[in-house]
């Protein structure tokens, strides 16, 4: 019909759509089958990792809001620039990071609840006599200059018909400690939590502590301790008073 242009038609483009199909078909297979094995992959590493976590006796996790990390690490940054460093340099180049995940880390308080965590370990119990925690560390910023102070705490309670997990007492600590504080505040704010929640005959919170503020920069002295004191209820007594402030400066052991 075509006569000889027929013979000059070549006939291997007849097949093109077909071989087009072919390798389109094989290649959606073979991704497929990467996409697969990947999955697979994922499920394996995830499971094994289930099971390294269910084998230690304890994982910590921390976890930072992405826009307030970078927020603040914007600003430290300037901070460094501003004060004359090479923010590019490389020992500095994730200090602003690493800045913003520990002032985050640092006044953490802000987000807990003390007289909640303590609500969650209540327990009744006939017993009233004193019940003492003490040479609990703390560690805080002072808001004036946000440098830290360190020291310890001891907390006593005469219970009235309900005690608390001896733990609470000192993640009451760290709650109100994780803030920026004076150290004043943050005796008052333990011992009135302690005594909203747990109603006892009384609390007393002794809390000493050395100043970063005082000891590196300004008058720098170095071996200034500061004391400050809480009480309510029977501890007003002077007997009662007396009694703890002997036993938290005791060894007993």
């Amino acid at each position: 019909m075509f006569g000889p242009l027929a013979d000059k038609v070549d006939k291997s483009n007849l097949h093109l759509p077909f071989i087009y199909s072919l390798k389109a078909k094989r290649s959606n297979i073979f991704n497929q089958t990467i996409r697969g094995l990947a999955l697979i992959s994922y499920r394996i590493i995830l499971y094994l990792s289930i099971l390294k976590l269910q084998s230690m006796p304890y994982q910590k996790f921390e976890e930072y809001n992405i826009e307030v990390t970078d927020d603040i690490k914007q600003k430290y940054h300037s901070i460094i620039d501003s004060i004359g460093e090479d923010v590019n340099r490389q020992g500095l180049q994730k200090t602003p990071e690493r800045a913003s995940k520990a002032i985050q880390y640092l006044t953490q308080g802000y987000d807990l609840d003390a007289e909640r965590i303590l609500k969650s370990a209540l327990f009744d119990e006939d017993y009233s006599e004193m019940v003492i925690v003490k040479d609990i560390e703390l560690y805080s910023l002072c808001e004036h200059h946000i440098l830290p102070f360190f020291g310890k705490a001891h907390i006593a309670y005469i219970p009235d018909g309900k005690i608390v997990g001896l733990s609470k007492i000192p993640r009451v600590v760290d709650i109100f400690a994780r803030r920026l504080q004076v150290q004043e505040r943050l005796t008052d704010q333990i011992v009135n939590a302690i005594n909203n929640v747990l109603k006892p005959q009384g609390v007393a919170v002794v809390i000493e502590a050395s100043h970063m503020c005082m000891m590196m920069r300004g008058v720098q002295k170095q071996n200034s301790v500061t004391t400050t004191s809480a009480f309510r209820g029977a501890f007003k007594k002077m007997e009662t008073r007396n009694e703890f402030l002997k036993l938290i400066s005791s060894k007993l052991s």
